[in-house]
């Protein structure tokens, strides 16, 4: 029997499952993006910054959280190579680098870490935002990538 591929890329039409839907919560952080920004969230009463967006605060549950352009730097806090992933578009893009990073700003945010240098990712790497087109309603997603030593 042949190989079969372990990731095929997906039909036209396929669902996704590496895209969100934009409400009209989350429009500005997707707009911001677009423009080559960073959102994040900050609470006006406790002061804490969280990501991923929500419309409370994770840590005093106050509804007095406001839209803040983060830094876009950020150091990273641990990552995973993926090498199969069945989940249409990600078959396609194997390997990549799934990551953790910890925002300047205090959160911490899942993200892919692209450009990765020869000899590997290392926990405290210094990163920037970057922003990977795609295609459909969301045009660009941020990720990282390393910071020149």
């Amino acid at each position: 029997m042949g190989a079969v591929p372990v990731s095929p890329t997906p039909p036209a039409g396929a669902p996704r499952f590496d895209l969100p839907e934009i409400d009209a919560f989350t429009r500005p952080y997707w707009d911001a993006a677009a423009e080559g920004r960073l959102l994040i969230r900050r609470c006006a009463d406790c002061g804490r910054a969280h990501h991923y967006p929500r419309e409370f605060c994770p840590y005093c549950w106050s509804e007095e959280v406001v839209w803040e352009e983060a830094s876009g730097a950020a150091t990273l806090y641990t990552w995973s190579v993926v090498h199969r992933n069945d989940l249409p578009p990600f078959g396609a893009r194997v390997p990549y680098t799934a990551a953790v990073v910890d925002l300047a700003e205090g959160p911490r945010m899942m993200t892919e870490l692209i450009e990765t240098p020869v000899g590997g990712p290392c926990v405290g790497m210094r990163l920037r935002v970057a922003f990977r087109a795609t295609e459909g309603e969301v045009p660009v997603v941020p990720v990282f990538r390393p910071l020149p030593a």
